[in-house]
């Protein structure tokens, strides 16, 4: 039977497939993961890893190890990481971002309906981008975000629809479809786009200068005002759809509470 040390060893050496940053996130040197994995393998008989001096790489033994261990160790630390928080409540710091000035608003209300619930843990606010909540939240950078389901990748999980807003389309004020009521999706798809950029403003800068056009939420419309842009709603186009995201591994207390809070939030002016 494999140790606890042995399982987190082997487990985040897949993962990484770098000694070195297997060991600074173990907070053990390289030469105890190496011992480690030494000894993993002498246990199950075949080699895990192939080394060389330029790459780690799993065989197929170590792959179909890991394919079976990761879900079980997922759920062995999650129902011991939900016996503690249950014991000691909701605390410490919850670590939430929003896209959008709109989003930044109902999230902050969130946090005060949630701050009321729960005084004794703190919520850390930060302001992130389309093009980077996704990583926010994979590298641990954030617990969750409040997003559009666009957003949303196999490995994160999502809550249920806090809002939801028809889709515009950003035009230029010179643009034919400026003087329009509306377009539909097949009138979208014959039309020069923005590509994705690293902010909403930088985006909404190139559609004035005429650049092409940009789905966008009705929100925007009024948050993000402009002489050069106007916006028209896209007729036939679902819903975009807002909702909280977090890791589907980092699931914790807090986060199961602040989730809660905020659909408790929009329930009650809806």
């Amino acid at each position: 039977m494999l140790e606890r040390h042995e399982l987190e060893a082997f487990l985040t050496l897949a993962e990484q497939l770098h000694f070195g940053r297997t060991a600074e996130l173990l907070n053990v040197s390289p030469a105890r993961i190496s011992q480690t994995i030494a000894k993993v393998e002498r246990r199950v008989g075949v080699p895990l890893f192939r080394r060389t001096s330029r790459r780690v790489e799993l065989t197929a033994a170590g792959s179909a190890l890991y394919a079976d261990l990761r879900p079980a160790w997922t759920t062995i630390t999650e129902a011991v990481t939900r016996t503690i928080e249950a014991g000691r409540g909701v605390t410490g710091t919850l670590r939430a971002a929003f896209v959008g000035a709109a989003a930044g608003q109902l999230l902050i209300g969130a946090t005060e309906a949630f701050g009321r619930l729960h005084p004794d843990c703190e919520v850390a606010v930060r302001e992130a981008q389309f093009g980077n909540v996704g990583a926010w939240l994979l590298n641990d950078e954030v617990d969750l975000a409040l997003s559009t389901r666009e957003t949303v990748v196999p490995e994160l999980a999502q809550g249920p629809t806090l809002v939801s807003e028809k889709r515009m389309l950003a035009v230029a004020l010179g643009h034919p479809f400026a003087r329009r009521e509306a377009v539909s999706l097949a009138d979208v798809a014959r039309t020069a786009r923005i590509e994705p950029q690293s902010t909403l403003q930088e985006c909404l800068t190139l559609v004035g200068a005429g650049r092409g056009v940009a789905e966008v939420g009705a929100q925007t419309r009024r948050y993000y005002p402009r002489p050069d842009v106007v916006y028209v709603p896209i007729s036939d186009a679902p819903p975009l759809e807002w909702c909280l995201v977090w890791h589907e591994d980092r699931r914790t207390a807090r986060v199961r509470a602040f989730s809660q809070a905020a659909y408790d939030l929009v329930k009650a002016v809806t």
